[in-house]
C-alpha cells in the first residue's frame, strides 16, 4: 500500500479516501487534517464528482481520533483543523459514505457523523470519551449525534463513557448498515450508484432536504 498518510483513489464520479496510518491506529495528525481539508476543498471544484467514500486502512481501526500533542499551540491548531474538516465534510454537496472498517474513537466521530450514510463492520466499537479526556466534542458533532440517536443515548456515549459495538450502533441509529468486511466495498458501490447517475444540483438539493437544512 502507498506510504501516503491519506490515499485518494479517484474513479470516474467517486472518490475513495483511505486513512493510511494503520501502525498508529489511523490516528490523525495536523498533516493529515490539512490534507483532508485540501481534498474536500478540491472536491467542491469537481463538477462531475457525485460521491465521496471515507474509510481506514487495516482490519482493526477506522480511526482512533486525534494525535495527542503536548504543545498547547499545536493542540489548538489541531482542534481548529478538526472543526474545519468537519464543517467541510458536512457541507459537501455530494453523497458521502463512511465505511467503518474498525473501531471509531474520539474525534473520529467527526468524520463518521459528517457523512450521509454510515456502514460498519460488526467488530467495530464506537466511543467518544470527551469526559474522560477533559475535552469537548466537535463543533457540529452534538447536533448530528442528537439528531441520529437522541439526547439519552448521546449522554450514554459522552457522559456515561459507553463503548458500543456495531450491532448496537445499528439499533441506536448511529450507523445505517452493518455488514461483514468483504461486503463493504460492494455496498458502497451500490449506495452510490444512483448519485453517480444524477445531476449535481439536484443531488445537492436532495441532500439538503435529507439533512433538514
Amino acid at each position: 500500500m502507498s506510504a501516503d498518510p491519506i490515499i485518494c483513489n479517484k474513479q470516474e464520479k467517486v472518490w475513495t479516501l483511505t486513512l493510511n496510518r494503520p501502525d498508529k491506529a489511523n490516528m490523525l495528525n495536523i498533516e493529515m487534517l490539512q490534507i483532508l481539508k485540501a481534498i474536500f476543498a478540491a472536491a467542491l471544484q469537481e463538477r462531475e464528482l457525485r460521491a465521496l467514500i471515507l474509510t481506514g486502512a487495516g482490519e482493526r481501526v477506522f480511526c482512533s481520533g486525534s494525535e495527542v500533542d503536548e504543545s498547547t499551540r499545536r493542540a489548538h491548531i489541531q482542534n481548529v483543523l478538526w472543526d474545519e474538516v468537519g464543517e467541510a465534510l458536512n457541507t459537501l454537496p455530494l453523497l458521502t459514505i463512511a465505511l467503518i472498517n474498525g473501531h471509531c474513537i474520539g474525534r473520529a466521530m467527526t468524520l463518521m457523523l459528517g457523512c450521509d450514510i454510515r456502514v460498519s463492520v460488526p467488530q467495530a466499537r464506537f466511543s467518544y470519551p470527551v469526559l474522560q479526556n477533559g475535552t469537548l466534542p466537535g463543533a457540529q458533532d452534538m447536533d448530528r449525534l442528537r439528531a441520529l440517536i437522541g439526547p439519552g443515548r448521546s449522554s450514554a456515549l459522552l457522559l456515561g463513557g459507553q463503548r458500543i459495538h456495531g450491532e448496537r450502533a445499528l439499533n441506536w441509529g448511529l450507523v445505517d448498515y452493518v455488514v461483514e468486511r468483504p461486503a463493504l466495498t460492494n455496498l458502497a458501490a451500490t449506495l452510490s450508484l444512483v448519485a453517480t447517475q444524477s445531476e449535481g444540483e439536484h443531488l445537492a438539493t436532495i441532500k439538503r432536504l435529507c439533512r433538514g437544512s
